[in-house]
């Protein structure tokens, strides 16, 4: 599915934040990247997603490479990307937001599908509703959905629990694990939510100084403290 080789890159004002990261998402597989603010985890998702360059190492989907190319083709080899802070159309309504996220999909119609809104109930409550006039939960679900109505192979999420309450986190995780159970979607989740994590992947990653340096089976995060401490407290 996604195999990641040596990835390097890094931003003119910074110099180099991924220092050669070696990272594999199998098929259907959700996996966690974790670790402290400034480790690398954004850097690593706008890398995959093209919206920054690498200077060294490989990207491949499916034995595809994707290194360097533009983000709407990488979005059309099929992956997508819910960044931090959520970067909806505060402006246009639910349905419109959705329909951004089919512009330029190869055999896919332009309505959006009825699954989405059944996937999503409160979107289909907030259909005709502009973006702004929602909450945070909610316009974070519609970022999701946005990102899924295109049917990608791999889900790319930034930090959604970010300012959410707890009922509507569990909410995402059991619709995202739907998803990726009933679609094969693979799943690259950034958090710092412990439960969330549990709730939707299978393995944890830590990332430490642009490396990845450490790694586990999600299911034992509660038991292996030492982890968390060394990779996340500050």
């Amino acid at each position: 599915m996604l195999r990641i080789r040596g990835l390097v890159a890094g931003y003119e004002d910074a110099g180099s934040v991924l220092e050669g990261i070696d990272l594999e998402v199998a098929a259907g597989e959700s996996v966690a990247l974790m670790g402290r603010n400034g480790m690398g985890k954004t850097t690593l998702l706008r890398a995959i997603m093209g919206l920054l360059r690498p200077t060294a190492g490989e990207v491949v989907l499916d034995g595809v490479a994707l290194t360097g190319r533009p983000p709407f083709e990488i979005s059309n080899a099929g992956i997508a990307y819910v960044p931090q802070g959520r970067e909806i159309f505060r402006d246009f309504t639910v349905e419109e937001n959705l329909r951004l996220g089919l512009l330029g999909k190869h055999g896919m119609a332009t309505r959006v599908p009825d699954a989405i809104y059944a996937r999503f109930p409160i979107l289909a409550e907030r259909r005709w509703q502009r973006a702004e006039t929602m909450s945070g939960g909610e316009q974070q679900q519609l970022a999701i959905a946005r990102a899924v109505v295109g049917r990608p192979r791999l889900l790319l999420l930034d930090e959604p629990s970010e300012g959410i309450q707890p009922s509507l986190v569990e909410s995402i995780a059991t619709t995202v694990s739907a998803i990726s159970r009933e679609d094969g979607t693979s799943v690259l989740l950034v958090e710092q939510n412990l439960d969330l994590v549990l709730a939707l992947t299978t393995r944890c990653l830590f990332i430490d100084n642009g490396r990845i340096v450490d790694a586990t089976e999600s299911a034992r995060l509660r038991d292996e403290r030492g982890l968390l401490d060394r990779y996340l407290t500050v």
